[in-house]
C-alpha cells in the first residue's frame, strides 16, 4: 500500500500590509495626508480669467519656480493635455528652424520620433531608438541640431545619469520630456532650453494638465521662427511675433481646472514641508533603495534595466528572471500575480506597462513610502508562490 503524500502547508498570507496599494506610475500616489479637504479653496464656479481664478494659476507658476529652483529669467506655462500636451506645444511651435536629432528608448519617447518623422514634415529628422531596457549611445547628438529625448523612459526603467554629454555651446535647442524626473532627481536646467512634466507624476496629482517651461534661447527661437505647418490653438505661444507671457502669468490657453490647480497647490505645499526638491528626491531613492533591497536578494525577478548606472529610481521596471516561459507565457504569469495583488488590496497597476516587455512597473516617487515599499515586496513574493502552484 503506497503511503500518502504530507499535503502541502498552505501559503501564510503577510502579517504586514501597505498602508497605501497606489505603486502606479500615473497617476501616482497622492501625497501622505492628503485629503478632500486640501482642495476646500478651490476656486470653483468662477472664471479662470477673472482675479481670483488669475491669482491662484500665477501662484501655482510662482510656488513651481520655487520648488523647482529654476532660474529667474525661465518662463512657466501650465498647458492642456498633461505632460504630451506640453511636449506637443513645444515641438509643434519650436521645431523646423533647423535638423533635429530625437532620442527614445520607451513608449512615449517613441512618440515624439513620430512627430517628426511622420508628422511635422518637412523636418530634417535623425532618430535613434533603443530597446526598451537600454539607453542609446547619447554621444551621437549633435548639437548644432535640435535635441528631443525624454530624461526618463518611464515604461522602461531607463534614466539619463546626467547632463555631461549635453554641450553648453550648443546652437540647437534641448527640448527634454521630464515628466518622471523633475522633482525626483537633480536635473541640469542651464542644460535644458525646454522642460515639461505634469503634476500626476512626482507631485501625485491630478491628470490633465503640463507644465512647460521655456529657457531664454527658447524664447527667442519662438519669436524668430515661423513653423511651416499649421499650429493648433492650443499650442500657440505668440501674439503678433512675440512671445505671449499672458500664459506665462496664468492666462492659460484653454479652460484649466481650478480643482486640480488646488490639487498641486496641496502637492507643492507638502514638498516645502518636507525639504523641497532635495527632500522629494531623497524620499524617492529612499523607496527605491527598499525595492533594490529585495530585487538584489530574490532571484526569481530582476530589472528591465540590467545597467545600474542609467536605472530610473522612480518608474522601476522588472522582469522575471531566468524565466522558462515564452514571452507569452511571462505576460499571463505576471498579470497573474498583479491580479491577486489588487484583490487583495496590496497593489494596484503595477503590471508593465503596454507596449513594454512583461513585468511589473512599481512606482518608488516620492509620494510613497518606503515602509509601504518594503511590504509591497513580502507580498510579491507570496503571490509569486501562490501563482505557482495554481
Amino acid at each position: 500500500m503506497t503511503a500518502a503524500l504530507p499535503a502541502k502547508a498552505p501559503l501564510v498570507k503577510p502579517a504586514l500590509r501597505p498602508t497605501s496599494p497606489h505603486f502606479s506610475s500615473g497617476p501616482c500616489n497622492k501625497h501622505p495626508g492628503w485629503s478632500l479637504t486640501n482642495l476646500k479653496d478651490a476656486v470653483l464656479g468662477r472664471s479662470h480669467r477673472g482675479k481670483l481664478g488669475k491669482d491662484r494659476l500665477k501662484r501655482a507658476i510662482d510656488e513651481t519656480r520655487a520648488l523647482l529652483e529654476l532660474p529667474d529669467d525661465y518662463l512657466i506655462g501650465i498647458m492642456a493635455g498633461s505632460d504630451t500636451g506640453a511636449v506637443e506645444a513645444a515641438l509643434w511651435s519650436l521645431l523646423g528652424a533647423r535638423p533635429v536629432d530625437v532620442f527614445a528608448w520607451e513608449s512615449f519617447g517613441k512618440d515624439w520620433v513620430t512627430d517628426c518623422v511622420k508628422q511635422l514634415k518637412p523636418l530634417e529628422t535623425r532618430s535613434f531608438v533603443a530597446e526598451f531596457g537600454t539607453l542609446p549611445d547619447l554621444s551621437q547628438a549633435d548639437f548644432s541640431h535640435d535635441v528631443v529625448f525624454t530624461w526618463n523612459g518611464t515604461t522602461s526603467g531607463v534614466i539619463v545619469p546626467n547632463g555631461g554629454w549635453i554641450a553648453d555651446n550648443r546652437e540647437g535647442l534641448t527640448i527634454c520630456d521630464a515628466t518622471s524626473s523633475a522633482l525626483a532627481v537633480p536635473m541640469p536646467w542651464h542644460k535644458l532650453d525646454v522642460i515639461t512634466y505634469s503634476w500626476q507624476k512626482v507631485l501625485g496629482g491630478e491628470a490633465q494638465h503640463g507644465i512647460l517651461i521655456l529657457s531664454p534661447r527658447a524664447v527667442a527661437r519662438l519669436e524668430s521662427h515661423k513653423p511651416t505647418w499649421p499650429v493648433p490653438k492650443i499650442f500657440r505661444m505668440t501674439k503678433d511675433g512675440k512671445v505671449n507671457k499672458g500664459i506665462f502669468e496664468g492666462e492659460t490657453i484653454n479652460t484649466p481646472s481650478m480643482l486640480c490647480v488646488e490639487d498641486a497647490l496641496s502637492a507643492m505645499a507638502w514638498a516645502r514641508g518636507i525639504g523641497g526638491a532635495k527632500g522629494l528626491a531623497a524620499r524617492t531613492q529612499a523607496n527605491y533603495q527598499a525595492l533594490s533591497a529585495w530585487v538584489d536578494r530574490t532571484d526569481w525577478i530582476t530589472y528591465l534595466c540590467e545597467d545600474i548606472s542609467v536605472r530610473s529610481p522612480t518608474s522601476v521596471c522588472l522582469k522575471l528572471a531566468n524565466s522558462a516561459l515564452d514571452t507569452e507565457g511571462q505576460a499571463a504569469f505576471c498579470k497573474k500575480i498583479a491580479a491577486l495583488l489588487e484583490k487583495e488590496g496590496v497593489a494596484f497597476d503595477i503590471n508593465s506597462y503596454r507596449d513594454a516587455p512583461p513585468g511589473f512597473r512599481i512606482w518608488c516617487g516620492s509620494t510613497v513610502e518606503a515602509t509601504d515599499v518594503a511590504a509591497l515586496t513580502l507580498w510579491l513574493d507570496w503571490a509569486y508562490a501562490a501563482c505557482q502552484t495554481v
